[in-house]
């Protein structure tokens, strides 16, 4: 188990929380009200911060019921929070519908936290790599045959 400091920015602000004992995932709660109207995105703040420990990240992640009974979900996902930040989470919504506006409320989940291992890496130029059975096909290479 790792040890995840967080503090409070704003007042109201809501610790991140695993709805469920065991979840990978720790809940991020707005701190303020955005509308998104149709195909519109929006920064949301959580009013937290967090001291993600080194040789970890942090990648937070869409809900899947936002994004399945909404089509709320975030831009960047997932958005990497690096060891050293220190600044509020800040999370980039967009709408994906066409017909609704959807307001984000305070004290609304609407992302999760997961805290993954991310070793450090070290880079080594070569003259060439390896082959695998895939080689260099890309994007979409085993289901569009």
């Amino acid at each position: 188990m790792i040890e995840l400091e967080v503090i409070r920015l704003r007042d109201g602000a809501v610790l991140p929380a695993q709805a469920y004992p065991g979840d990978a995932g720790l809940d991020l709660v707005s701190c303020e009200h955005v509308r998104l109207d149709p195909g519109q995105r929006g920064v949301v703040g959580t009013g937290v911060a967090v001291s993600v420990p080194a040789g970890h990240a942090g990648l937070v992640i869409p809900r899947s019921g936002l994004a399945a009974r909404k089509g709320i979900t975030i831009v960047n996902a997932p958005g990497l929070i690096d060891s050293g930040y220190r600044g509020e989470l800040r999370v980039i919504l967009l709408n994906t519908g066409t017909e609704e506006p959807f307001d984000v409320e305070p004290g609304m989940r609407i992302a999760q936290l997961v805290v993954v291992p991310a070793p450090a890496v070290r880079l080594v130029e070569v003259g060439h790599l390896e082959q695998s059975e895939r080689g260099a096909a890309g994007l979409g290479s085993s289901g569009l045959r």
